[in-house]
C-alpha cells in the first residue's frame, strides 16, 4: 500500500468502522443505493471507459461502473482492507471480471497520469485531510477532458438519520455533529466549498445539484435504532454515555423512528446529498 497521510481514517477503516461496513454491506447499499443511478448517469460512463471509484468500500458502485463499460474497466480505491476483501469476493461471486481493487490513500496514491476516463465516488470524498491535494491527484489521473462525478452529504438538517440522532441531544453528547465545514462527513456540505476545492484542484465546468433518495435503514424501528447506534457516529456517541443513558437513548430513538415505518414495517429515511460533476480541463491547443 502507498504512503498514507490520512492516518486517522486509515485506522478507523481498517478497524471497527471498516469491519462494520464490510459485515453490513447489504444494509448500507439499501441505505445509499438510490444514488447509484444518478451518480453513474452524471459520470457518463460508456462502453470502453476506464473508471476510478474513490472510497469504493465494498465495491457496489465499482461493479456497476464496470457493467456499464464491458469493453472498459473499473478500479476501486479505498483505505479499508476489510471492505476491499468483501469487494473482491462479491465481484468474483457476481462474475464481474473487468474490475480490480487497490488499497491506498487517494491523496497520495501513485495514480498514473491520464490512466482513467472517469472518476466516481459515492460518499467517499469527504474525509480527505487535504481535499485540494486529493482532488488534484485524482484530476491528474484523468485524461484531458475526463469526467469526475461524486455524491456527498448536503445540509445535515435535510438528512433524516441526522435528525433522528439529534433527538438524543439530551441523552448523548451530540454537540456540533453535522455542522457544514467541520472535518468529517459534512466537510463538503456547502456548495461554495465544493466549487472552491474543485477549482483549486484544476477542474472546470463544475455543477452541484441536490439529490434526495429514501433508503431502508431497518426492518422495524427497533432494528433501525440498533443499526444507527452501531454505526461509527452512533458508537462514538454511545461510548461516551453511561449505561442508563444508553438504554434511554435506544428507547427514544426507537420511538422517533416509528414515524418512519412503512406499511410493511421497513424504516425509510430521506438522504439529501449533492450530486457533483466536473471535468478535467481539456488539453491546451
Amino acid at each position: 500500500m502507498s504512503e498514507i497521510v490520512n492516518t486517522e481514517q486509515a485506522q478507523a477503516w481498517n478497524g471497527p468502522e471498516g469491519t462494520h461496513w464490510a459485515r453490513n454491506q447489504d444494509r448500507w447499499n439499501a441505505v445509499n443505493g438510490g444514488f447509484n443511478g444518478p451518480l453513474l448517469d452524471a459520470a457518463r460512463i460508456t462502453d470502453g471507459h476506464r473508471t476510478l471509484d474513490l472510497g469504493c468500500g465494498t465495491g457496489q458502485t465499482t461493479r456497476l461502473a464496470a457493467l456499464r463499460a464491458p469493453r472498459g474497466s473499473a478500479t476501486g480505491l479505498d483505505l479499508s482492507g476489510p471492505m476491499l476483501a468483501e469487494a473482491r469476493a462479491r465481484a468474483e461471486r457476481e462474475g464481474v471480471g473487468n474490475v480490480s481493487f487497490v488499497q491506498g490513500d487517494a491523496q497520495t496514491h501513485p495514480l498514473a497520469p491520464g490512466a482513467y476516463d472517469v472518476a466516481i465516488s459515492r460518499y467517499g470524498v469527504m474525509f480527505f485531510t487535504d481535499p485540494v491535494a486529493a482532488f488534484g491527484n485524482v484530476g491528474r489521473s484523468l485524461r484531458p477532458g475526463g469526467r469526475l462525478a461524486f455524491v456527498c452529504p448536503a445540509d445535515a438538517a435535510l438528512n433524516d438519520w441526522v435528525t433522528a440522532m439529534a433527538a438524543l441531544r439530551d441523552l448523548l453528547p451530540v454537540g456540533d455533529f453535522g455542522r457544514p465545514g467541520l472535518p468529517g462527513m459534512f466537510s463538503l456540505a456547502a456548495p461554495d466549498r465544493i466549487r472552491e476545492v474543485l477549482t483549486a484542484a484544476g477542474f472546470v465546468e463544475i455543477t452541484v445539484n441536490q439529490a434526495q433518495v429514501y433508503g431502508t435503514w431497518g426492518t422495524g424501528a427497533e432494528d433501525a435504532a440498533d443499526f444507527l447506534l452501531g454505526t461509527g457516529p452512533g458508537r462514538h456517541l454511545v461510548q461516551r454515555a453511561d449505561a442508563t443513558a444508553r438504554t434511554r437513548a435506544r428507547d427514544v430513538l426507537t420511538d422517533h423512528l416509528r414515524a418512519h415505518e412503512t406499511a410493511d414495517g421497513a424504516v425509510r429515511l430521506r438522504s439529501t446529498s449533492w450530486l457533483v460533476a466536473a471535468d478535467r480541463a481539456p488539453a491546451a491547443d
